[in-house]
C-alpha cells in the first residue's frame, strides 16, 4: 500500500472534487454573472453532483462490500470513512444551493420571469393548469399503493416520484407515483410575463384525486440516485466476442443498481424517514432536503421562452468562435498544413478548419487513408459524414471508437453502426484499457514517398463542446510525429498496448515514465528548474510524490488544475515551491499542457491525459511534443493568460480550500475573455491583410491591363 498520505501533503480525491464543485456553485453566487447564466451554473452543479453520487459514491459503496481491506492512498481513509465524510460535506452544499437559487429566482422575478408555486397562481391560471393536468398529465400517470399484493416498486434512477402516506378508514399504507419521462418538466402559463410551474408541483397538488378514495396524510416529492458504476468486464456476458452487445446489456443493468442518495422536496415525518430508510436501504445521512427543484433540465429551454431583449440582459453576450487567423480561408487546409504547423485554440477559434480538412481528405485523390480515435461525439456530427464519405470514395478509413465513454455509450454505439454501414473499419479499443487519446492521421501519396498529416488534440471531436470547452488542436506534417501516429494505429489494430514511439508519449507505457523522467531532469537543475502543468485533475500518487521532491529541490512548479487536486501546495519542507490555481468561468477549462524547463531546452507537450492513475495506467492516452517556434510562443501566451487570471482563478491553499487572488481594479484579468479578444484581433488582422493583398493584386492587374492597352 502506498504510504503517501502519511507524508502530509495530499488529500482525498472525493473531498477535493466536492470543493471543486462548490467552485462551480460559487459562479452562481457571483452577482457579476448574468442571472440566467447563474441559473445554469446551479443546474451544472446539480448535474455534477448527480454524476458524482452515481459514479464515485457508487464505486465507494461497491468497495464497502469487498472482503479485501482498501485504503485511499492519499488520505488513509477506508471506503466507509470516505462515504461518511462525503455525506457530511454535501449537506452545507445543499443549503448554499438553496440560498443561491432563491436569490437568483428573486432577481429573475424583477424581470418578469416567475418559477411559481401552485399557491401563487391566479384563479384563472389554476383553471388553466387543471385543464392541462386532466387532458395531458393524468392519463399518463400510474399511482400505486404498497401492500401485500402490491410490492414496493423499483424506483427508476434520477426520476421524480411523489410518495404519500394514505389512510382509508383505519388502514394506513404507502403510495407512490412516478412522473413519466414523456411529461414535460415545466408548464408555461399564458401572458406577457414568463410564468411557469414545475410539473411535479402540479401533480402533487392533485395527488389526493389520484389516490381516491384514500385520504393523503403526508406527501413528498422525491428522487432516488442509484449506483451507476458499471464495469462491463465484471458482467457475466455470454457473448465475449461482440463488445457492442455487451455494452448494451451493461447500460440496461445500470438502471437497476443500488440507491446511493435520496433527495426530498420538503421536511417529512419520522415514520416517513423510517419507511424510506427501510425500503431503500439508505442511511439518514444519504437523504437530503432540497428547496431547489430536484431536476433542472428545464433551465436550458427556459432561455428560448424569454423575450430577446431580456435574454440579452440576463445572458452572456453572444459568442461565436472565429475563423483562426493562422489559416487562410478558401485555400486547401491540407496544403497549408503541409507548409507549416497549425494550432487551433477552442472555443476562441473555430473547429471548422479541422472539419474542412477531413472533408477535403475525403475527396482528395492523393489521400490513401484516414484514421482517427473517437471518445465523444455530438448527436449530429459532420465529422462522421465526412469519414463515411471518405470510405464511400474508396479511402481506407479506420475509426477506433470507445464504447465505454461514460454516459455517451449509446451515442457511440449508434455512430459505430453508421460508420460500419458506410464501409469504415471500426475498432472498439482494448478489453481493459479505455482509448481516450485524440489523434487523427491522414496518409497521402507524395512525390517520392508517403506523407502524413497528423492532428493531435486535448479534447474530443465533439462539434458542440468545441464551442464550450477550452482545448488545443495541433495540425502538423512533421514526418516523425506522423510515423509515430501510423505506428500507433497499427498497434491499436493488432491489440498491442506496448508499442515503442520516438516522439509521442503513449499511456499506459511511456507517458507516465517520461513525465517522471522530465521532473527528475528539473530536480537535477535545483532552483534553476521550472515546471508548468495545466490539467483537469491530479490524483496519481507517484506523480504527486515526485512533484513534492521537485519542490524540495527548489524547482518552481506552477499548476493550473481545474478540478480534483490531491496535492496540497505551500506546505513547508514538502510543497512550498508549488502553486496551484483553478479556473472556473464561462467556458470549461479542458486543455492539457505540460512544460518542463525553460528557454531552448524546454520540453512542451499538449495531451489528452490528466495526471490521474486511470489516465496514466489504465487508458490509452497521447502527449505530443510542440516543436514549431511560433506555436510554442502561442502556447506560452496561453500559459501567461491563465496564470495571470485574477477574475475567475482561485488559489488552492495548504488546507485544501480555494481563495481569491489578491487584486486591485488595475490588476483585473479574465484569461478566457483575453484569449477570446486575442483570437478575434488575430482573425480580423488576417482578414484585413488578405483584403489588402486582394486589392493590391486587383490594382496591379488593372495597371497591367492599362499598360497593355496603351502599348496597343
Amino acid at each position: 500500500m502506498n504510504e503517501l498520505f502519511k507524508k502530509g501533503f495530499s488529500q482525498n480525491r472525493e473531498l477535493s472534487w466536492l470543493r471543486f464543485n462548490e467552485r462551480v456553485l460559487s459562479e452562481a453566487d457571483d452577482e457579476t454573472v448574468p442571472a440566467l447564466e447563474r441559473l445554469k451554473f446551479i443546474s451544472i452543479f446539480s448535474g455534477n453532483l448527480e454524476e458524482f453520487f452515481m459514479i464515485r459514491v457508487g464505486s465507494l459503496y461497491s468497495m464497502t462490500g469487498l472482503k479485501e481491506k482498501i485504503v485511499d492512498n492519499k488520505s488513509g481513509m477506508t471506503p466507509a470513512e470516505q462515504l461518511e465524510s462525503i455525506f457530511e460535506a454535501v449537506k452545507p452544499l445543499y443549503k448554499k444551493r438553496d440560498r443561491i437559487f432563491y436569490e437568483v429566482e428573486t432577481q429573475l422575478r424583477s424581470y418578469g420571469i416567475f418559477c411559481l408555486e401552485y399557491s401563487e397562481l391566479e384563479k384563472n391560471e389554476k383553471k388553466y393548469v387543471r385543464k392541462f393536468f386532466e387532458d395531458s398529465i393524468r392519463p399518463l400517470l400510474s399511482p400505486q399503493v404498497i401492500d401485500t399484493h402490491h410490492p414496493f416498486p423499483h424506483l427508476a434512477n434520477n426520476v421524480i416520484h411523489i410518495g404519500v402516506f394514505l389512510q382509508h378508514k383505519k388502514r394506513e399504507i404507502f403510495g407512490v407515483l412516478q412522473i413519466p419521462a414523456s411529461v414535460p418538466g415545466i408548464f408555461y402559463l399564458p401572458g406577457n410575463d414568463t410564468r411557469y410551474i414545475l410539473t411535479e408541483n402540479i401533480v402533487a397538488e392533485y395527488i389526493e384525486d389520484l389516490f381516491a378514495p384514500y385520504t393523503v396524510l403526508e406527501k413528498v416529492i422525491f428522487c432516488v440516485t442509484r449506483n451507476a458504476d458499471v464495469n462491463p468486464d465484471d458482467e457475466g456476458f455470454a457473448d465475449e466476442y461482440d463488445f457492442r452487445k455487451r455494452m448494451k446489456k451493461a447500460l440496461s443493468r445500470r438502471k437497476r443498481l443500488a440507491p446511493v442518495r435520496m433527495e426530498i422536496s420538503t421536511s417529512i415525518s419520522e415514520r416517513f424517514f423510517a419507511y424510506f430508510i427501510d425500503k431503500l436501504a439508505l442511511s439518514r445521512a444519504q437523504i437530503y432536503k432540497s428547496g431547489t427543484p430536484l431536476r433542472m433540465d428545464y433551465v436550458y429551454d427556459l432561455t428560448g421562452k424569454i423575450p430577446k431583449i431580456k435574454q440579452h440582459i440576463l445572458s452572456y453576450p453572444k459568442f461565436t468562435p472565429v475563423w483562426p487567423g493562422c489559416v487562410k480561408k478558401g485555400e486547401s487546409i491540407l496544403k497549408q498544413v503541409e507548409k507549416r504547423d497549425v494550432l487551433l485554440s477552442y472555443p476562441f477559434e473555430s473547429m471548422e478548419p479541422f472539419l474542412e480538412m477531413i472533408s477535403e481528405a475525403a475527396d482528395d485523390p492523393r489521400v490513401i487513408s484516414v484514421k482517427i480515435t473517437i471518445y465523444r461525439l455530438s448527436a449530429h456530427a459532420k465529422l462522421v459524414e465526412y469519414l463515411c464519405r471518405a470510405a464511400e470514395n474508396g479511402k481506407e478509413v479506420t475509426v477506433i471508437i470507445e464504447l465505454r465513454a461514460r454516459f455517451d455509450e449509446q451515442n457511440n454505439i449508434n455512430w459505430s453502426e453508421r460508420l460500419e454501414e458506410a464501409g469504415c473499419n471500426v475498432i472498439y479499443g482494448f478489453e481493459y484499457y479505455k482509448v481516450h487519446s485524440k489523434v487523427c492521421l491522414i496518409t497521402l501519396r507524395g512525390k517520392n514517398c508517403v506523407q502524413y498529416i497528423t492532428q493531435i488534440g486535448t479534447g474530443n471531436y465533439n462539434e458542440n463542446t468545441a464551442k464550450l470547452y477550452t482545448d488545443l488542436s495541433l495540425l502538423t506534417a512533421d514526418r516523425e510525429i506522423g510515423r509515430d501516429a501510423a505506428e500507433f494505429f497499427k498497434n491499436m489494430a493488432i491489440s498491442n498496448i506496448y508499442g515503442v514511439y520516438k516522439d509521442l508519449l503513449v499511456a499506459p507505457v511511456s507517458l507516465k515514465r517520461s513525465i517522471m523522467r522530465f521532473i527528475d531532469d528539473e530536480i537535477a537543475k535545483g532552483e534553476n528548474g521550472s515546471i508548468f502543468i495545466k490539467i483537469n485533475s491530479l490524483t496519481d500518487a507517484e506523480i504527486i510524490d515526485k512533484l513534492s521532491l521537485a519542490s524540495c529541490a527548489g524547482v518552481r512548479v506552477k499548476m493550473v488544475v481545474r478540478g480534483i487536486c490531491c496535492l496540497l501546495p505551500g506546505i513547508p519542507g514538502k510543497t512550498e515551491n508549488i502553486e496551484v490555481s483553478s479556473i472556473v468561468g464561462r467556458f470549461l477549462e479542458h486543455s492539457r499542457i505540460y512544460c518542463f524547463g525553460s528557454g531552448p531546452d524546454e520540453k512542451m507537450y499538449i495531451s489528452s491525459a490528466d495526471f490521474m492513475t486511470r489516465n496514466t495506467e489504465r487508458r490509452v492516452e497521447l502527449a505530443c511534443p510542440v516543436y514549431d517556434e511560433n506555436i510554442r510562443e502561442r502556447v506560452h501566451r496561453i500559459m501567461e493568460a491563465v496564470l495571470s487570471d485574477t477574475v475567475k482563478s482561485r488559489l488552492l491553499t495548504s488546507e485544501g480550500v480555494y481563495i481569491e487572488k489578491n487584486k486591485s481594479d488595475a490588476q483585473l484579468a479574465d484569461s478566457q475573455r483575453l484569449l477570446a479578444n486575442n483570437a478575434e484581433k488575430e482573425s480580423e488582422t488576417a482578414l484585413n491583410t488578405e483584403l489588402k493583398v486582394f486589392k493590391a493584386v486587383k490594382a496591379w492587374k488593372k495597371k497591367i491591363l492599362s499598360f497593355v492597352k496603351h502599348e496597343k
